[in-house]
């Protein structure tokens, strides 16, 4: 392996030059940068980060913990965060908590362990303080998809109660009475936010919560929402609108009810959630609530890089929580003929 001493060798300098070169380069002329440079790339010369770290007491990476990286709505909230990190000068860890606590612990001890600049995460437990350790590792980090009390941290997120509230009240608008929820796991917030809104617009519509027939899904995947589909084709009397906790569940259940010869939307009217490409790009264009995974991406970026700055009189993590707005979008899926 080539080392510093190597690259110090090779273009006349120590290695202290070199180091301010790779670290420090406003300390070195440009002459001496231009020679150190040759030498690294003559030699092929690859930095230790592990070393650097070591050296620096901290990292350039930081950690973006999600529910389910298959899922499309988290590919586009980790585009969103990349962008502002690497603008930063800073890189991404993206990993995968797959729904499960245990899971999400392993990976912030982990976190812990490399000593990373900064975390972000989408919890997966709506009680206690699973961002305890990071505390106690004097880490920043932000909480994204979920807000948290503004003493607790600082967070980015959607306002998902309005998202249940604006998909149910599209459907009742539209004549049902009778509306199923296909929900997910209950012990995701938003999954429990989404089925809020929806009772307080059956409730606004003066329908009581016994208008929504919940139907339980144990994934926020396809493969959930096709065996929720089943299920809900063989009610009777069977709604004739579904809302879903997300578009993975409604596209699923969308094949179920093909496969069974339910015509979307006049036989069963479909809602979903997230408005990931998919939703668009279904057979039948799917109506979906927009929820800004770009932006919650990007802004929870933007409040970690304030989290690393030195103290800034303008933000306090404390007092630091930021509720988008989500947007219902209209499409094939929910309209009936005319």
């Amino acid at each position: 392996m080539v080392g510093i001493k190597d690259v110090a060798r090779q273009a006349g300098v120590s290695v202290g030059t070199v180091s301010n070169v790779l670290n420090r380069p406003e300390r070195v002329s440009s002459e001496i940068r231009a020679r150190v440079h040759a030498a690294i790339d003559l030699l092929g010369y690859v930095r230790s980060e592990s070393a650097r770290q070591l050296r620096a007491g901290r990292s350039r990476m930081l950690g973006l913990l999600v529910m389910d990286t298959v899922n499309p709505f988290f590919a586009v909230l980790a585009q969103g965060t990349e962008r502002v990190a690497v603008e930063a000068g800073l890189g991404v860890m993206v990993c995968n908590s797959a729904e499960s606590a245990s899971a999400e612990q392993a990976y912030l001890s982990l976190f812990v362990e490399q000593r990373l600049r900064g975390v972000l995460f989408a919890p997966v437990a709506s009680d206690g303080e699973p961002w305890e350790a990071l505390r106690r590792a004097n880490i920043p980090f932000v909480i994204v998809d979920r807000a948290v009390s503004a003493q607790t941290a600082c967070s980015v997120a959607a306002d998902d109660v309005l998202g249940g509230m604006l998909a149910g009240r599209h459907l009742l608008a539209a004549g049902h009475r009778r509306i199923a929820y296909v929900r997910g796991p209950s012990h995701l917030q938003q999954v429990r936010d989404r089925r809020e809104g929806l009772v307080r617009a059956a409730e606004e519509s003066g329908l009581g919560a016994d208008a929504i027939i919940d139907i339980p899904a144990d994934k926020l995947d396809v493969a959930a929402g096709r065996d929720a589909g089943a299920r809900l084709i063989g009610l009777f009397p069977r709604p004739a609108a579904v809302f879903c906790a997300n578009d993975l569940l409604a596209l699923g259940v969308m094949q179920t009810a093909f496969d069974a010869g339910v015509h979307i939307p006049d036989d069963l009217a479909i809602v979903g959630y997230d408005d990931i490409e998919f939703a668009e790009a279904s057979l039948i264009p799917l109506t979906s609530v927009r929820h800004p995974a770009g932006e919650i991406g990007r802004l929870a970026a933007q409040l970690m890089l304030q989290e690393l700055e030195p103290p800034d009189p303008e933000h306090d993590h404390q007092h630091t929580g930021i509720v988008l707005q989500p947007e219902l979008v209209v499409r094939r899926s929910s309209m009936p003929r005319s």
